[in-house]
């Protein structure tokens, strides 16, 4: 458990931080799929990570206000009822339709606007709550280990 918001969030920093470089990749480097990372191009792996951000940022929101998550709440019934893989699969087809110079700025700005929403919600409601730590986690910092492969096999694949 984590003794505060800045001790979570510099270890959500320093996790997100090599996969920034993902950034200086052309758009043709973004669009080329590597099997060793699950046959995601460095634009899929984008937006997945993208994906699940947004929901943590609109999660943050709503913490922000009130003491429960809608969007937590609709996520985690629909992962139960229809799947993460299916899940998954709409959140990457939804980054994959929009053009990649939107992609390229939420990828700027997102992770630093989710921060920043982090710091305003009371840590009662996310850090010191343990279902909104482990799903803040989940989101973040897990989800970067869950892919640092994926990131490594794409970024050696552009070299």
């Amino acid at each position: 458990m984590y003794m505060d918001a800045l001790e979570f969030l510099e270890e959500e920093r320093d996790a997100w931080a090599p996969f920034e470089a993902l950034a200086g990749l052309s758009d043709d480097e973004l669009a080329a799929p590597v099997a060793e990372a699950h046959g995601w191009s460095g634009r899929e792996l984008m937006g997945h990570l993208l994906a699940w951000q947004q929901v943590a940022l609109d999660t943050a929101k709503e913490l922000a206000i009130g003491e429960t998550s809608a969007t937590r709440e609709r996520i985690d019934r629909e992962w139960e009822t229809r799947g993460g893989d299916v899940i998954n699969a709409e959140l990457v087809a939804s980054w994959a339709a929009r053009p990649m110079d939107e992609v390229r700025e939420a990828f700027r700005t997102l992770p630093g606007e989710l921060r920043g929403y982090l710091t305003v919600v009371p840590e009662t409601r996310w850090l010191k709550n343990a279902r909104f730590q482990r799903v803040f986690h989940a989101d973040m910092t897990g989800h970067y280990e869950e892919h640092a492969a994926d990131l490594t096999a794409i970024l050696d694949t552009a070299r």
